[in-house]
């Protein structure tokens, strides 16, 4: 079971970590709220010390370019190639063959761009009301994410591809593990209350069900950029419903 936590966080993550890869990649699925959560606890440490030098903006650029690096970049480039193809693709076809060409286009350089400063935005807000436990949280959904989407959706390419073995062993076993992990380090030891935990979940949720629904009109499943393309984008969206909640205060769960 230990080997599916040792190919999660060497897929996950640029950590070197000793030991066997699992036997079945899938396996590292149930592992996936963890390795949010230890990426999400690194970032928020970063972003604690610029608010410590009380620089606010230094705060969100180090978890920003911390997650970056700890993650090599690598949903950063599944998002700018699941972009270029979806809206330079006219069909499913010419989505995925796009999305496999390693040079990155017009709309995948627009998308990291959108993308890298919206998170910005959210992080320096998160930053100034002291809200280090929605940053990881927001780090560990969006792995929780990725495994909705492995369990929901086919693999779209008949070919195969990177993350072929992680789809195709997908069950709701995965998902129930992963669900319940990530709702169990929100409140321990994030320390959120239910209903906020509750609130940001469902805030994951819908995002990654939004792209989920447009990833299966576009190509007829997921394949490693979309689950790339879902970790950036349910970060984004759960900071993004967390800084309105802090705003805009809802039934007093932020």
């Amino acid at each position: 079971m230990l080997r599916g936590l040792v190919t999660a966080l060497r897929t996950l993550t640029a950590l070197p970590v000793p030991g066997r890869d699992a036997g079945r990649f899938s396996d590292s699925l149930y592992w996936f709220p963890l390795v949010g959560l230890v990426i999400g606890t690194l970032e928020a440490l970063l972003a604690r010390f610029g608010v410590l030098a009380g620089w606010y903006e230094m705060a969100a650029l180090l978890a920003l370019g911390g997650g970056i690096i700890l993650t090599r970049g690598l949903h950063a480039d599944g998002l700018a190639d699941l972009a270029d193809g979806f809206f330079g693709g006219r069909n499913r076809e010419a989505a995925l063959r796009i999305m496999k060409d390693p040079n990155v286009g017009s709309f995948g350089s627009l998308a990291l761009i959108l993308v890298m400063l919206f998170k910005f935005v959210c992080l320096l807000e998160l930053a100034r009301y002291g809200a280090f436990g929605t940053m990881t949280a927001g780090v560990l959904l969006a792995r929780m994410g990725q495994v909705l989407l492995a369990t929901w959706l086919p693999y779209a390419r008949a070919e195969g591809g990177t993350a072929t073995a992680f789809v195709e062993g997908a069950g709701w076993p995965h998902l129930v593990v992963a669900v319940a992990s990530a709702f169990v380090f929100l409140l321990y030891p994030v320390g959120f209350g239910w209903s906020r935990a509750l609130f940001l979940m469902a805030s994951a949720a819908a995002s990654t069900l939004a792209l989920g629904l447009l990833s299966r009109r576009k190509i007829g499943g997921v394949t490693g950029d979309v689950l790339g393309a879902c970790s950036e984008l349910t970060e984004t969206f759960v900071w993004f419903a967390a800084v309105l909640s802090i705003r805009f205060p809802l039934f007093g769960m932020m």
